[in-house]
């Protein structure tokens, strides 16, 4: 593996309402889709919005059963079966990992399809964690047709395994 770590990616769009953007990094630009109402900044929990931020890269999960572990200076993990993510804003565990089936409202992350075969976790709404303010904010792949996401961003698969090689932790996201 490459002893250069990427600092950040710039994330563009032509406007706050587009949900087409490009992730660039040095001369390089890859096509992202966002989440179905483009970019806000005042992001809230359902709102199919992409929050404009700067995003730490806090984690990988890969589908074991359908890739091998992705080359990264990021901590990686094996997705399972039972692996959800809080998204009630009224539950202790709002915004953080739980064990599916769960008693309170939270995504599936072991799906059928192929989209979060490939998860970076961004560091959004944590330190503090707000209520309604947003959950589940990922980098993760992309549907064929590139259409919008639920908020989060998503790219080809074999564009984010070649930018995971070079990202660290020290890598951010700007969405501006």
């Amino acid at each position: 593996m490459s002893k250069f770590q990427l600092g950040n990616l710039i994330l563009h769009t032509l406007n706050a309402s587009s949900n087409k953007a490009m992730l660039s990094y040095g001369s390089r630009h890859l096509p992202c889709c966002l989440g179905k109402t483009g970019i806000k900044s005042l992001k809230r929990e359902g709102d199919g919005a992409t929050p404009r931020a700067v995003l730490p890269l806090q984690q990988v999960y890969y589908r074991g059963d359908r890739l091998r572990r992705p080359k990264t200076f990021l901590p990686t993990c094996p997705l399972t079966p039972s692996d959800g993510w809080c998204d009630d804003p009224n539950d202790a565990n709002y915004n953080l990992p739980v064990s599916w089936p769960y008693g309170s409202s939270a995504e599936h992350l072991w799906r059928s399809d192929h989209i979060y075969d490939l998860i970076v976790v961004l560091g959004y709404n944590f330190f503090p964690r707000r209520k309604f303010a947003g959950s589940a904010i990922f980098w993760h792949l992309a549907k064929e047709d590139f259409s919008p996401t639920q908020g989060c961003l998503a790219t080809r698969k074999e564009d984010m395994l070649k930018l995971l090689e070079i990202c660290g932790p020290k890598t951010r996201i700007i969405i501006t």
